[in-house]
C-alpha cells in the first residue's frame, strides 16, 4: 500500500507545487509564446524579401527582353514607304528582330512635290498615322522615326532638299514619336548600298564570319542603281566602305549610280533618240517622229512636254512627239550600253566599267533585287535563271506584236507593260556588256527576299541604328 500511496504523494506534491508558484507556469508560457512570434515574423520577412527578389529578377528579366519598336520611312523616287519593325533585347544583349510589323506605301515619291514642298509633309502625315496604328500607344514616346531620302531626292537642288526635309521634320516632331530633325535626312548612295547588303547577309546568315563569304548586291531602282560587295582589289578611297561585326571588319566597295536607276535610264534614253534625230530651234514648236527600238511593236503614243533629265535643253521640253516602235532587242540592248558607257573617255581609273566610275572586278555571288527581281518574275523565270533565258525572253517580248501583248497582260497599263522590252534589254547591257557576268554565270541570283526577310534596305538602316554590335564608317563625300 505504500507504493500507491507514495506515488500519489509525488502527483499530489507536484500539483501542489503547481498551485504555489503559478508565476512558474506563467513565465513559462509567455516565453514560449515570445519565441513562436519572432519565429513567425522572421519566416514572414524572409519569404516577403525571397518574393521581392523573385518579382524583381521577374520584371528586370521580363523587361529586357519585352517588344520594342523602331520606324524608318523611306523616301524613295516612285513612292514613299513607312517600315514599322519590332525588335527584343534579350538579357545576353542579343538583338532579336521581327520584320513582320507592317509597311505602307503612298504615291508619288518625296522629289515629286520639288514645286509644293508642303504636299511632302501631307503624304508624310499619312504613313505616321499607319505607324501609330501598329505600335502601342503607351511605346510612341520611346519609338525611334527616321526618314531616309534617296536618289529622287538627291537628284534636286539641295535649298529644294531642305524644304522637303523640313516640311517632313515639322510633322514627325509633333508625331508623338521619338524624333530628333538630324534622323530625316538624305542619305547617300553608298550607304543605302551599305544598308541593303547588311540585310542580304543577315538574312543569309553571313554576317560574322569570313568575309570572303558574304554575298554582293546590285540594286536596280527607279532613279539609281547600287553595287555593293567584299573585294579583295585595292579600292579607291571614295568608293571603299569598311563595316565591322564585333571582331570582324568587311572592307567592301560601294557606289550609287546616280540617274542609271531603270526609269531614269528610259528616260535618258527617249532624250537620247530626241538630240540625235533632231535639232530644234530655241523657239520652234515642232512636230517630230522618231523610231524607239526599245518598245514592242505597234505601240505608238503622242508625247508632249517631254520631262527630261536635269541639265538638258529647255527647247527639247517644247517638241510634240510621236513614238513609232520598231521593238528591237539587240538594238535597244545597243542602245543601254552606250548610255552606260557614256563619258568613259574621262576614267581616270585603271578600269571604269560603267561611265567614268571605278568598279573592281566582280567577286563571290550576288543578289540582283528590286527592278531585276521584278522583270524576271514578269517573264516567269527562276531565281536563279541565266542572263541568257532574260535575253531570250526579252527578244521574244521585245518583237512581239503589241496588240497581242495586250490580250495576253490585260491587267497592265501600257506604259508599264511596254517598259518590259527596254527593262530586260537594260538589265543585259548593265550585267553582261558592263559588268561583265557572262550569260551562263550561275553566281547571280534574283531575289526579293532571303530567308523569308525582304531584301529591303530599310530593314538594314534599322538593324545598324539598333545593334551596337555592328558599325559603319562613315560615307565618303561623293556621289555622282
Amino acid at each position: 500500500m505504500r507504493r500507491p500511496h507514495a506515488s500519489n504523494r509525488v502527483d499530489s506534491n507536484t500539483t501542489d507545487q503547481h498551485k504555489m508558484d503559478p508565476t512558474i507556469k506563467l513565465h513559462t508560457h509567455t516565453h514560449t509564446l515570445s519565441t513562436r512570434s519572432i519565429k513567425s515574423k522572421i519566416a514572414t520577412s524572409v519569404t516577403l524579401i525571397v518574393l521581392l527578389s523573385c518579382y524583381y529578377l521577374f520584371e528586370s528579366k521580363t523587361k529586357s527582353s519585352s517588344k520594342k519598336y523602331g520606324i524608318i520611312i523611306d523616301g524613295g523616287s516612285t513612292g514613299t514607304r513607312i517600315h514599322v519593325f519590332g525588335y527584343r533585347v534579350g538579357s545576353g544583349g542579343k538583338t532579336v528582330f521581327d520584320f513582320e510589323e507592317g509597311a505602307l506605301r503612298v504615291s508619288p515619291g518625296l522629289s515629286a512635290y520639288a514645286e509644293d514642298p508642303g504636299g511632302a509633309g501631307g503624304s508624310v502625315e499619312e504613313l505616321v498615322e499607319f505607324g501609330k496604328g501598329r505600335v502601342p500607344r503607351e511605346l510612341w514616346g520611346e519609338t525611334e522615326v527616321r526618314l531616309m531620302a534617296t536618289a529622287g531626292v538627291r537628284l534636286l537642288d539641295l535649298e529644294v532638299q531642305d524644304q522637303i526635309l523640313n516640311e517632313c521634320r515639322r510633322v514627325l516632331r509633333k508625331s508623338g514619336f521619338k524624333f530628333q530633325d538630324s534622323w530625316a535626312s538624305v542619305i547617300t548612295g553608298s550607304d543605302e548600298g551599305l544598308y541593303a547588303w547588311v540585310i542580304a547577309n543577315y538574312a543569309l546568315g553571313a554576317l560574322g564570319g569570313d568575309p570572303l563569304e558574304t554575298s554582293g548586291i546590285i540594286e536596280l531602282g527607279g532613279a539609281s542603281a547600287q553595287v555593293t560587295f567584299v573585294s579583295t582589289e585595292p579600292v579607291p578611297p571614295e568608293f571603299s566602305r569598311t563595316f565591322k561585326f564585333g571582331n570582324i571588319s568587311y572592307n567592301i566597295y560601294s557606289h550609287s549610280f546616280l540617274q542609271l536607276g531603270q526609269n531614269a535610264a528610259l528616260e535618258a534614253l527617249r532624250e537620247s533618240l530626241v538630240s540625235e534625230d533632231h535639232h530644234l530651234a530655241a523657239e520652234s514648236l515642232e512636230k517630230v517622229i522618231f523610231m524607239d527600238p526599245c518598245t514592242p511593236k505597234g505601240y505608238s503614243r503622242v508625247v508632249e512636254s517631254w520631262k527630261l533629265s536635269p541639265g538638258s535643253l529647255t527647247e527639247k521640253n517644247r517638241v510634240v512627239s510621236t513614238l513609232h516602235s520598231r521593238g528591237n532587242f539587240s538594238e535597244c540592248r545597243s542602245a543601254a550600253f552606250s548610255l552606260l558607257q557614256k563619258g568613259k573617255e574621262r576614267c581616270s581609273y585603271q578600269h571604269c566599267h560603267i561611265g567614268s566610275i571605278f568598279v573592281p572586278k566582280l567577286q563571290g555571288k550576288f543578289l540582283a533585287t528590286e527592278n531585276f527581281f521584278h522583270t524576271s518574275k514578269f517573264f516567269g523565270l527562276d531565281q536563279r535563271a541565266f542572263l541568257l533565258n532574260l535575253m531570250i525572253a526579252g527578244e521574244q517580248f521585245c518583237g512581239e506584236d503589241w496588240s497581242r501583248l495586250k490580250k495576253k497582260h490585260r491587267s497592265f497599263k501600257d506604259e508599264d507593260l511596254a517598259l518590259y522590252c527596254f527593262s530586260a534589254a537594260y538589265i543585259v547591257a548593265l550585267l553582261h556588256d558592263s559588268l561583265g557576268i557572262a550569260i551562263d554565270d550561275q553566281r547571280i541570283e534574283f531575289a526579293n527576299q532571303a530567308g523569308n526577310i525582304p531584301l529591303d534596305w530599310a530593314l538594314g538602316a534599322f538593324i545598324l541604328h539598333t545593334n551596337a554590335a555592328l558599325t559603319l564608317e562613315e560615307a565618303p563625300v561623293e556621289d555622282s
